[in-house]
């Protein structure tokens, strides 16, 4: 893309200046300054050319934003030079102060607009691309979301039917993080990476990146809770900080820890389960073993199995800070499968 740009460019400079040299046929007055004619051509070539570089970071969004607040500034211009105010007076007064209404008015215009672009979806129905009748839902990810890598599993699942909203702020954020010269916030900031790479793999997800900057990092919860309310999308994060924000900006919160404890199993006495055994226990014949969950199994007469998978009857069950403490009773060894 960047090559093709630069070929572009070259052929416009070239163009303005065989075009200055053309010039000089038309104006006879000028057919003894084609030399200066086609360095005039070139400066202008090149001007436009600097002007293009400059706007870069320039989107369309950015665009359409400043389209609406020059037509709006133009709009308020020609209200108020059309009002009973301006109706009287001298002729020349009223030429200078009409002027300095038009660039006041269309200067306001265009900077509320920019300042304000993300609120478009609230003016303009379908900044957003999609068409305001269809019921699309929308999830806001923040970078805790994608760092926690448990999004990418949940969308496999496609138990998640919604399009993803991922700020370019989000994503800078993320690139920061994996920049850090801090091998732990680097570590973290690659996973979300990673996770954001796999999310794109998916083909069923709609993934959308929305164009959307922050003055400050210390803005984005704020940036984050305000596209979620504006879209009307619920926001997916595992930030305490920034989910109580949402909430009290009446935000849908998308919880991964609720949803991963609702997904856990119900624990019955009398249930038969299948563990690995991966130590030994403080009680004489008393193995150790793991559910998914992090709930550790007690199985009784099981010591000289560990390190094998067996089930086991389920006799009791204590809560305890890391989860729950589950009894139980060997039943027997799990065969390997041949």
């Amino acid at each position: 893309m960047n090559k093709t740009l630069t070929v572009i460019r070259v052929f416009f400079i070239v163009l303005c200046a065989i075009g200055s040299w053309l010039v000089c046929y038309t104006i006879e007055e000028w057919d003894h300054r084609r030399g200066l004619a086609v360095v005039i051509g070139l400066m202008i070539g090149t001007l436009v050319v600097l002007v293009d570089l400059m706007l870069k970071g320039f989107s369309l969004r950015g665009l359409t934003a400043l389209t609406f607040g020059l037509g709006v500034g133009a709009l308020i211009f020609w209200l108020i030079s059309n009002s009973p105010l301006l109706n009287k007076g001298d002729p020349q007064t009223i030429y200078l102060v009409q002027m300095g209404l038009f660039v006041i008015c269309t200067y306001l215009g265009t900077v509320i607009a920019l300042r304000g672009k993300d609120d478009f979806n609230l003016v303009i129905p379908y900044v957003r691309f999609v068409p305001h009748e269809v019921d699309v839902p929308l999830v806001v990810v923040d970078t805790s979301a994608l760092i926690d890598g448990r999004i990418a599993k949940v969308c496999q699942t496609q138990f998640l039917g919604a399009a993803l909203i991922i700020p370019s702020f989000v994503l800078t954020e993320l690139q920061h993080i994996a920049d850090s010269a801090e091998s732990v916030k680097q570590a973290r900031g690659r996973r979300g990476l990673q996770v954001l790479n796999e999310l794109r793999a998916i083909k069923h997800i709609d993934i959308r990146i929305h164009q959307s900057e922050v003055a400050h990092r210390q803005d984005i919860e704020a940036k984050l809770v305000f596209l979620a309310q504006s879209m009307r999308a619920k926001l997916l994060t595992t930030d305490t900080n920034l989910a109580t924000m949402a909430k009290f900006q009446g935000v849908p919160w998308l919880n991964l820890r609720a949803l991963e404890d609702a997904l856990r199993p119900e624990i019955v006495i009398g249930e038969s389960i299948a563990v690995d055994l991966v130590k030994i226990g403080k009680e004489d014949g008393q193995a150790l073993g793991y559910l998914n969950d992090g709930s550790m199994v007690v199985v009784n007469n099981a010591r000289a199995l560990v390190g094998k998978r067996v089930t086991a009857e389920i006799i009791g069950v204590l809560p305890s800070g890391g989860g729950k403490m589950i009894f139980a009773n060997l039943l027997g060894e799990v065969e390997a499968a041949s």
